[in-house]
Parts: structure tokens; C-alpha cells; sequence
């Protein structure tokens, strides 16, 4: 087999010029322990594989000759017993999940020479304790320590200059340094360190500052990440124009936020999963609430939308289930898809007329709502966008609306009629799928209703409005003899109607008035009790 070796590497070597090639080889030790590893294309040595005992591991910088220049993906994946390792100075890349699931890995040591530490390398490394990563490293890679729950220090040296997405997620760290070098921060780099109270930055930083140990753009003027150990309120400065994506994602001490009237844009999943924010009022300065901003904010029970919010985007408020009202401006101009779904709290809400269609699932199982109001500005709403409703029992469709979306009404149970202003929209079986105490109701003079009913299988009902009351009434007690009431009528006929107070019905008191606006006046003398008038329309 050796003697073919060389042979074979060369004709690997000229069919895929990759950067590890050639196939597995071993290294037996003289402590008993194998190494697998693969040529690379420059003729080093990648770690492909190792099996102990002993796991208390320091790896060789050359094997069979070769320099040891890195560790491949899953070399020491799942190898729970082992217990420490240390990483050469010949080693410049750290593999992706090189060290996946070392849950027993207590200390690990990484030499002068190390560039790059890849995604996952030692992420679920539980037992890992504290970690310096030399000044030669650039690169921490997307979760290169997540989940390492033991890990309460970690000093990244001067060289760094890109700390991956999630790279430290869930670790027990209490403070992070970000040196001078870093110039790239990921999303949600230190997020559910529930004991981190401060990212500190160094001041020779020339793209990231802090505050009071919260992390910010260079020009302050973008939150990038609060500290998830944190708790109480917190008030953002009156520099800060934008707060960054993920920002205070799972903060969950964070009881109250301040912005101030600078702040133009709330990025995606801003404040999801800050179980302990209660309420929150986004100034009018802001255009955009950005995606699951506040998603999954369970103990937020009150929102205030200022009027300047242009947009309330994708899940949004999904899933606030303790959010009872919230104010939507008449700014608003789009309600993005399940902005409000599962805010089973949520009891009433009003669409504002600037707005022209319901999102798909925009207010998808919000359970409580019992009342929303949808104004004649609105031509369509998407699918699923009352779906599971079980609280609504009534709802007033506009004539502008011309499209219902598939299952836009399924599941609400307790919804016994909808009252239509205008022509049949397009809808079809799913719309009002089993919600089976359901009255159609449509006026007289719409159409369409014959193939609304084949589509739905609903039995539409014609719906005749009651007449408009013009005034309230008036009254006069026994012995009274003038008595006046005027009103505007827009043309349309009104009658004066009387009741005594005892009376079940109303009675006509004199013949119609035609005219836009007028009074009428009696000097008949009053013999009941009390009398009550009032005028309405024909």
C-alpha cells in the first residue's frame, strides 16, 4: 500500500486540485493513538480523524514527515472523552465542526499561527471553560463557540478582524474586549449570554464604540447588540438613528426601551424573545418596524405606533400573546404578512384607510380578537388573514374589498354573520370553512352573490339596513306644548316618530319631509306622562 502511495496522490492531484486531497492515511502513535489524515494540495498534512486514548491531546506539527497545517471538518467530532487539546503553531485553519460535541473538552489551546477558526468548529463544547484566540487568528467563524455553556472567558487578541454570526451564542460569558483589529461584527455574535453585562471596545476601534458596555457603530448612530445579562429599562441615545437586526434579541431582563424621535428604522427581530418588555412606544421618526421586531415579546401588553410608521413588517408582533390593543396610525400603508398572528390577547383592532389589503395571516389565530374594523379603503384580504379567529362574531366587509384569500376566515367558530356593503368578492370553499353558524348578509341592488354562494356553499341573505337616526330625540313632559328638532338629512326622506315611555314602539307623527335640512315644530299640547321624539330616516 505504501509503495502505491505516491503514485495514487499524484494522479489525485491532477483530477481535483482541491484544497485536501488524497486518501485517508494513518499515523499510529507511540501512546497508542491514530491519527487519519489527507494530504493537502500544497503537500501538508489536514487531521481527518483521531482515536484515543489518551484524550488529553496535543497534536503533532508534522505526521509521517508532513507538516500539520490543518484540522479537517469533524476531525474530533463527538469525541466526548476528550478532555484538552493543543493546536500547533504549523496549524492555519481550524476545520468547521473540527470539535463538534466535545462535551468533556475542558480547555483547549490555540497557538500563534492559527488563521482561521471555522463555523461550529468547537461549537457544544459544553464543558470549555475559557478560550484566547491568538493575535494570528482573523477569521472567527457563524458559531465557532455556540452553545459552550460553560465558557465564562474568552480574550480575543488584536488580529481578529471578523467575529462571525452567533459565534459566541449562548455562552456563560460575563464581559467580551472587541480589539482594535475587529472590523466585522455578525448578527447576534454574544446572543443568550444571559450573564454578559458588557461589550467593551477598544478605542483605537476605528468601525465599532460602547456605551456603558453596549455595542455601537463607530458614529453611535446604530445600536449593534445590548448585553443580554442586563436588566431594567434601558434608554437609547438620542444619536442612534437605527437599531440594528437582532439587536436586543432575547434580552430577557429588558423591562421598558426609550427611543428617542432620531430613531428612522427598528431592523428584524430587534427585541424578539425579550419575554420581560411590557410596553413600548415607537416614535413617529421611525418609517419601518422590521421583521419579528418584536416577535414572541409575551409580556408586552400595550404598543404605541406614532404616526410616521409607514410599515409594520413580517411578523412583526407575531406570536405578543399578551399584547391586548395596539394603535395603528393612519401612516401605516402596509401591514406586512402575519404581522399580528398568535396575539391571542388581542381583543380589537382598527385598519386605518391608508391602507389597501390585509396581509396573508396578518392577524392569523389571534383568538380574542372579537372586533376589527376594515375600512372601504381595503380591496383585498389574503389568505388566512383571520384564520382561527375563534373570538370574532361579527365583521363588516366594505364594497372595496374584490378578493377574499384561500382559508382568510377558516376556524372562526364563534363568527355567526358578515355583513357585505358591495358587489361579491372572488372567495371559494375554505374562506368560512367551518365556521358553521355563519350568515352571509348583502344589500340590495350588489351582485354576483349566485356564484359567491356555488363557491363558498354559503347561503347568501339579503340585508336591509336599519334606517339612519337623524336626532336622538327630544322630550316633553305633561303639559308641554313647544317642541322643536332640526336635523340634516342629505336628501333623504325622515319621518317624526313618537313614543310614550312606556311604549314597546315607535309611532309616525307626521307625513315625510323631503328636504336636505330643516325643523320641525308642535304646539300641541303633551297629555301623557313624558312623551319622547325623535326623527329618522325613510
Amino acid at each position: 500500500m505504501k509503495t502505491k502511495w505516491p503514485i495514487l496522490l499524484g494522479l489525485l492531484l491532477l483530477a481535483a486540485p482541491t484544497a485536501a486531497q488524497g486518501q485517508d492515511a494513518y499515523s499510529t502513535n507511540t501512546d497508542g493513538s491514530i491519527y487519519t489524515y489527507t494530504t493537502n494540495a500544497d503537500g501538508s498534512a489536514n487531521i481527518a480523524a483521531y482515536a484515543g486514548p489518551p484524550w488529553a491531546v496535543v497534536i503533532p506539527s508534522t505526521i509521517n514527515g508532513l507538516q500539520v497545517t490543518s484540522i479537517g471538518g469533524g476531525a474530533f467530532l463527538d469525541c466526548t472523552s476528550l478532555t484538552s487539546v493543543t493546536i500547533p503553531g504549523s496549524v492555519t485553519s481550524i476545520v468547521g465542526e473540527a470539535f463538534w460535541d466535545c462535551a468533556g473538552l475542558t480547555s483547549v489551546t490555540i497557538s500563534n499561527g492559527v488563521t482561521s477558526i471555522g463555523e461550529e468548529a468547537f461549537g457544544d463544547c459544553y464543558g470549555l471553560t475559557s478560550v484566547t484566540i491568538p493575535g494570528s487568528v482573523t477569521n472567527i467563524g457563524y458559531w465557532a463557540f455556540g452553545a459552550c455553556t460553560s465558557l465564562t472567558s474568552v480574550t480575543i487578541s488584536n488580529g481578529v478582524t471578523s467575529i462571525g454570526d452567533n459565534a459566541f451564542d449562548s455562552c456563560a460569558l460575563t464581559n467580551v474586549t472587541i480589539p482594535g483589529s475587529v472590523t466585522n461584527i455578525g448578527e447576534e455574535a454574544f446572543v443568550s449570554c444571559t450573564g454578559l453585562k458588557a461589550i467593551t471596545v477598544d478605542t483605537n476601534n476605528l468601525f465599532y464604540s460602547s456605551i456603558n458596555g453596549v455595542l455601537f457603530d463607530v458614529s453611535r448612530s446604530t445600536l449593534v447588540e445590548y448585553p443580554g445579562g442586563l436588566s431594567g429599562g434601558y434608554t437609547i441615545p438620542g444619536s442612534v438613528t437605527s437599531i440594528g437586526e437582532e439587536a436586543f434579541v432575547s434580552c430577557t431582563g429588558l423591562t421598558s426601551v426609550t427611543m428617542s424621535n432620531g430613531v428612522t428604522s427598528i431592523g428584524g427581530e430587534a427585541f424578539g424573545y425579550c419575554y420581560g418588555l411590557t410596553s413600548v412606544t415607537i416614535p413617529g421618526s421611525v418609517t419601518n418596524i422590521g421583521f419579528y421586531a418584536f416577535g414572541n415579546c409575551t409580556g408586552l401588553t400595550n404598543v404605541t405606533i406614532s404616526n410616521g410608521v409607514t410599515s409594520i413588517g413580517e411578523y412583526a408582533f407575531g406570536g405578543c400573546s399578551g399584547l391586548s390593543s395596539v394603535t395603528i396610525p393612519g401612516s401605516v400603508t402596509n401591514i406586512d404578512d402575519y404581522a399580528f398572528s398568535d396575539c391571542t390577547g388581542l381583543t380589537n383592532v382598527t385598519i386605518p384607510s391608508s391602507v389597501t389589503s390585509i396581509a396573508i395571516g396578518a392577524f392569523l389565530d389571534c383568538s380574542g380578537l372579537s372586533s376589527v374594523t376594515i375600512p372601504g379603503s381595503v380591496t383585498s384580504i389574503g389568505d388566512y388573514a383571520f384564520y382561527d379567529c375563534t373570538g370574532l362574531t361579527s365583521i363588516t366587509i366594505p364594497s372595496s374589498v374584490t378578493s377574499i384569500g384561500e382559508d382568510a376566515f377558516y376556524g372562526c367558530t364563534g363568527l355567526t354573520i358578515v355583513y357585505f356593503e358591495g358587489n361579491a368578492p372572488t372567495a371559494d370553499s375554505s374562506d368560512f370553512a367551518g365556521d358553521n353558524n355563519l350568515t352571509v348578509n348583502y344589500l340590495p341592488g350588489t351582485t354576483g352573490w349566485n356564484t359567491f354562494s356555488a363557491n363558498t356553499g354559503l347561503s347568501p341573505v339579503l340585508w336591509i339596513p336599519p334606517p339612519e337616526l337623524l336626532v336622538a330625540g327630544a322630550e316633553r313632559l305633561a303639559g308641554e306644548e313647544v317642541m322643536q328638532l332640526t336635523w340634516t338629512n342629505n336628501g333623504s326622506t325622515c319621518l317624526l316618530e313618537s313614543a310614550g315611555a312606556l311604549a314597546s314602539s315607535w309611532s309616525t307623527v307626521s307625513t315625510p319631509w323631503t328636504t336636505n335640512a330643516g325643523w320641525v315644530s308642535t304646539t300641541a299640547t303633551n297629555t301623557n306622562a313624558v312623551q319622547f321624539y325623535r326623527l329618522r330616516a325613510q
